[in-house]
């Protein structure tokens, strides 16, 4: 087996916690992290898609990364990732810079997603001028490929020529495609030379087979015990089948009940005792009724 890469494992893509007024819940980051690190996270991505992360603004996003420096220095080697991606350039070069300077593992950046039209060589430019301006020499950008939501996804030339011009600084991408083809293309173009980290719990056996080094996923915040069990089987050569199956069973339900972020806070509330943290519009939370399902379907599998 290949040497890993240094981001190689699980990650949860965390929820945002948010007080009733959906303003940043700040005083119970370091509780919804050790609870992640507790159970078998490698680390977890900050202002992921799950996180919210396009209804905050610059600053808030500042002021949540900061916020997590003592975090940082009580729990050792759990790795943190930020999302620092936005429409504006220069908005994405100050965001990744910050969180390079508070000492944060890695960044996942969303690709422009305003001007849906744009050309690959646009594209290139747009995360060279990232790369360039805002990742250090040591530090690890990953693309964020999510084109059902973006509309702007990276195609395997892209990822080329990316990682051809910087092979160190650009890692990657999170993979959010759900496209299991997509997936085996990764790892026939690239081997283990790219570092894929699967979004779809319901692919991370297939992905892994597939060269993919992890995963950052919605789910993780209420099944990362499965997924990590998942990890460490196939890092063992066993066959992860059985457990495969059951994240499967336990993402179908979740798929019934999108957007992800209002049903993961609800369900981490009611089965885990976390706090009943809020939405940020537009998206809301679910009503008595939907969530009582959710619990119900949930807690069956």
């Amino acid at each position: 087996m290949p040497d890993l890469h240094p981001l190689a494992g699980v990650y949860t893509a965390a929820v945002t916690p948010l007080k009733a007024d959906s303003s940043l819940d700040l005083e119970s980051v370091p509780l919804l992290l050790r609870f992640l690190a507790s159970r078998g996270n490698h680390g977890a991505l900050l202002f992921g898609t799950t996180g919210e992360g396009p209804s905050f603004s610059p600053a808030e996003r500042e002021q949540l990364l900061r916020s997590v420096r003592v975090f940082r220095q009580q729990v050792q080697g759990f790795r943190l990732l930020a999302g620092t991606g936005t429409p504006s350039l220069g908005e994405t070069i100050d965001l990744t810079k910050l969180a390079f300077t508070l000492g944060f593992n890695g960044v996942v950046v969303l690709p422009p997603y305003y001007f849906r039209k744009v050309s690959e060589d646009g594209l290139f430019k747009w995360f060279s001028e990232v790369i360039r301006k805002a990742v250090p020499s040591q530090g690890y950008l990953l693309g964020y490929h999510i084109p059902s939501v973006t509309g702007v996804g990276f195609s395997l030339e892209l990822l080329k020529r990316l990682k051809d011009a910087f092979p160190r600084q650009f890692a990657g991408i999170k993979d959010s495609s759900h496209d299991a083809d997509f997936a085996r293309s990764l790892g026939g173009h690239f081997g283990a030379d790219l570092l894929v980290l699967n979004g779809t719990d319901s692919y991370l056996q297939l992905a892994v087979e597939n060269k993919a080094q992890g995963c950052i996923t919605a789910a993780a915040n209420l099944i990362s015990p499965d997924l990590r069990s998942i990890w460490d089987a196939m890092q063992l050569g066993n066959d992860p089948s059985e457990i495969q199956a059951h994240v499967t069973a336990q993402r179908h339900v979740l798929e019934k009940y999108q957007p992800f972020a209002p049903t993961l806070k609800a369900l981490m509330h009611r089965l885990h005792g976390l706090p009943r943290w809020s939405i940020r519009p537009p998206l809301l939370a679910l009503s008595a009724e939907t969530e009582e399902r959710a619990v119900q379907e949930f807690s069956a599998i």
